[in-house]
């Protein structure tokens, strides 16, 4: 009976020395437009108290603020989501020879954040900011306008008009639309995470981390060494400037954030009972589910088929009036907008060309890039967070398929994200 519960082992241990081992790197800049540079690292704090965000704030002490689900949901979801510290860098490694045991990446000075970042496994507690539970959806009234598309004026057949005490898979199919593909690390018991409760150090205005890097473990390969380049960096902040009244038509205009290769932009605000959306989706899009990392060969498309912005593109208006009541009085409406930035696959041995199917690299790192901006709109403001102007080269990345929203179940997510539930 040993004998054959060893032969039954035997796959299994097989696959865990063939295994590669994986490194996960989400990196995240975020800003408030208009904040000087100096309130930036504690504006996540101030945006969250002020818009029922949840946890923000300057410093980052769990992993999963990089991800799309926590700028778009926040740790409770609320009108506008919640706001992220000013740059994230998340990691996750998985390490099929010691699951869930503590390792460390080693980094360049040029991150200023110490000779080596821990890697530890995350508490039986551990949630992901963002990753609620599902809940109900709340009994609301009034109505959701939709307006797209960039324009001084509102375009004909616009707004798009949801009753909310209707049946929501009677307008469910109004708010669908693409949503960024949930491609995150599945972390669990078995990872080893940064940040963590042994390590807070966040990114400075001037952290880069370009230069090489290596994980240190027990049972990690000891050539799991790797060069970042300027690709790989964390990306400058969007500098977007904002001008109108939330009764005219509101200017918006940004300086091109190198390596981004498409950009969007959403708001959304309160007039009287109403709640109104806008997006800069050419195409009808709502784009609440856009917030999140996307692939060179992803972005492309949607820009071709206009949902998203090209990376040429510095302006966009969003159209009169939409956010000021029938007398003319003003709202309240906030602003995000995303650019996306460049997603990097390394391994070794380098992936060779037309690699059969059986290949395996001994590791594999990924690393994926994004910016991404706040504005109150109505308020004429400057972009004042600065960032590096330079520029390089993007390689294109895998294709990922597109994911349909859901409908009713989506829409239970949108509600219970606006109206705060």
């Amino acid at each position: 009976m040993a004998a054959a519960a060893t032969l039954a082992l035997a796959p299994v241990v097989a696959q865990a020395q063939t295994a590669p081992t994986q490194l996960w790197v989400d990196l995240s800049t975020s800003t408030m437009t208009g904040m000087p540079d100096m309130l930036q690292g504690g504006v996540g704090g101030m945006i969250g108290g002020l818009f029922g965000g949840g946890r923000g704030g300057g410093g980052s002490q769990t992993y999963g603020h990089a991800s799309g689900r926590f700028i778009q949901q926040g740790s409770g979801p609320s009108l506008t989501g919640a706001f992220p510290p000013n740059r994230v860098i998340d990691l996750a490694l998985y390490n099929p020879r010691k699951p869930g045991t503590e390792a460390a990446l080693a980094i360049p000075p040029t991150m200023g954040m110490g000779e080596q970042l821990p890697l530890v496994p995350p508490s039986p507690s551990f949630k992901e900011p963002g990753d609620s539970a599902p809940g109900e959806v709340p009994e609301v009234k009034g109505r959701l306008l939709v307006y797209w598309g960039c324009g001084d004026k509102v375009r004909p057949g616009q707004p798009k008009v949801i009753n909310l005490a209707s049946n929501p898979a009677q307008w469910a199919p109004v708010l669908a639309g693409r949503h960024a593909p949930e491609r995150a690390a599945k972390v669990g018991a078995q990872h080893a995470l940064y940040p963590n409760e042994k390590n807070t150090v966040n990114p400075k205005a001037d952290t880069s981390l370009v230069g090489e890097h290596q994980v240190r473990g027990e049972g990690v390969p000891e050539s799991m060494r790797f060069q970042l380049a300027e690709r790989q960096d964390l990306m400058s902040a969007i500098r977007l400037q904002s001008q109108g009244q939330l009764t005219e038509s509101i200017q918006l205009s940004w300086l091109t954030v190198p390596r981004a290769h498409a950009y969007h932009l959403h708001a959304m605000g309160a007039v009287g009972q109403d709640m109104v959306l806008w997006s800069s989706a050419d195409n009808g899009d709502a784009g609440l589910g856009l917030f999140d990392y996307l692939t060179e060969s992803t972005s492309a498309k949607w820009v071709k088929d206009k949902v998203l912005l090209s990376p040429g593109t510095t302006e966009c208006a969003v159209p009169q009036g939409i956010f000021a009541s029938p007398g003319g009085e003003a709202g309240g409406a906030m602003l995000r907008m995303i650019a996306y930035g460049p997603e990097s696959h390394l391994s070794h041995p380098a992936r060779p060309a037309n690699a059969p199917k059986s290949w395996q690299p001994e590791w594999t790192v990924r690393v994926r890039t994004k910016s991404q901006t706040m504005a109150m709109l109505g308020m004429d403001m400057g972009g004042m967070a600065g960032g590096s102007e330079s520029n390089s080269d993007s390689a294109p990345a895998e294709e990922q398929a597109e994911k349909p929203s859901g409908l009713p179940g989506a829409a239970g997510s949108i509600l219970r994200g606006i109206f705060g539930r």
